[in-house]
């Protein structure tokens, strides 16, 4: 089975530290939606399955669109293409578009889980993010969201400069208490070209503190797992039964396609992805034609992005599923890990411990190909 993602280019404001592809204007979102609907009809032959296993509404914030937008973008796809029946459909949102029309809205259309973009529960550190919500608003939309949907997902970021391990623990205290089954949390990392990096380098705000994100990683990691949440990937945590499904199909290695400007997709040997311009999206898209650029993956390639997104997981890196002369070089290059208790080898499988975490990318390099 396969994704489909939609990638929903605008947004309420510029937050300091984002630089995926996104505008504040929402002047051609009417044009955008209809772009989008047409790429759906442009793309029918990319997936080699045709079962849609997850529909996945990102960007960007999806939930500045209106709820008849994503009903007819929703009701699209099913028409062109096969929905499994309990196909996971997520839209992305933020807590200041979050009111109780809108979440019935969503439902009516077919939305069955949320990812709400809370960042924190503290007013200083949203407004030093510049995020559009506060503290207030956060919680009063988990409040509301909790009474329709059952699936909900929320965002937190760790290790900026003024987040103690005191206001980190009350973040994360506040999820558990309200009963939030899934959290993404990410460590604050500083983007070329962001405003963020631009109030750093004038000296306007302080670095972010390696050692410090680390200890608020661990202090995470136990917290959670304390309170019974599966680690199953870097940054995401579950009560046993609520994984993201979609985000999953991407760390097994599933096909998905990208619609939308900046979209990528991936067809299990290749990967490709969409312009990111929406004026150019859109006219490219309206004149039959898709804006992309492609890779075609090598075997090196693939087999590293195995390595990569495996070793990620609480299921680690099976070597079964590798060729033979591999197999030996990973466990050969491996030792020096096992032997410090960063990884752990096991049924044939590679799994890194809680300190093999906080190097996964670094210890992934070293054993690529």
């Amino acid at each position: 089975m396969a994704g489909i993602y939609l990638h929903i280019p605008f947004c309420r404001q510029a937050c300091h530290y984002c630089n995926f592809h996104f505008s504040t204007s929402l002047r051609y979102k009417n044009e955008m939606v209809a772009a989008l609907l047409k790429e759906m009809e442009l793309s029918l032959d990319y997936l080699p399955d045709p079962t849609i296993e997850t529909i996945y509404f990102g960007g960007g914030t999806p939930s500045l669109l209106p709820s008849d937008d994503l009903a007819k973008l929703l009701s699209r796809l099913r028409e062109l293409y096969k929905l499994a029946g309990d196909a996971e459909i997520t839209l992305e949102a933020n807590p200041d578009d979050i009111n109780k029309e809108k979440l019935l809205g969503w439902k009516v259309a077919g939305i069955n889980r949320l990812s709400i973009g809370v960042q924190s529960f503290h007013d200083y550190d949203l407004q030093w993010m510049n995020r559009a919500h506060n503290a207030k608003q956060a919680l009063h939309s988990l409040e509301q969201a909790l009474d329709i949907f059952k699936n909900i997902s929320i965002d937190l970021i760790y290790g900026t400069p003024a987040l103690t391990n005191e206001k980190w623990k009350n973040n994360v205290d506040t999820a558990l208490s309200l009963g939030i089954p899934h959290l993404s949390c990410y460590a604050l990392t500083i983007e070329p070209k962001t405003p963020l990096q631009k109030m750093i380098n004038l000296g306007h705000s302080k670095t972010v503190d390696p050692e410090l994100q680390s200890a608020q990683f661990v202090l995470l990691m136990d917290w959670l797992n304390a309170a019974g949440y599966e680690h199953y990937e870097i940054s995401n945590f579950a009560k046993p039964g609520w994984r993201s499904r979609h985000n999953s199909s991407y760390w097994q290695g599933k096909p998905y396609l990208g619609l939308g400007p900046s979209a990528h997709s991936f067809d299990g040997t290749s990967r490709q992805w969409n312009i990111a311009n929406n004026n150019k999206y859109i006219d490219s898209v309206s004149k039959g034609s898709l804006p992309f650029e492609k890779e075609e993956l090598t075997a090196v390639q693939r087999l590293n992005e195995f390595i990569m997104i495996s070793l990620r997981t609480m299921e680690g890196l099976d070597l079964r599923k590798i060729n033979g002369i591999d197999v030996e070089r990973l466990l050969e290059s491996s030792q020096k890990y096992i032997h410090n208790g960063l990884m752990i080898y096991e049924n044939d499988t590679l799994v890194l411990t809680t300190e093999g975490r906080l190097l996964a990318d670094g210890i992934a390099a070293e054993l690529f190909a």
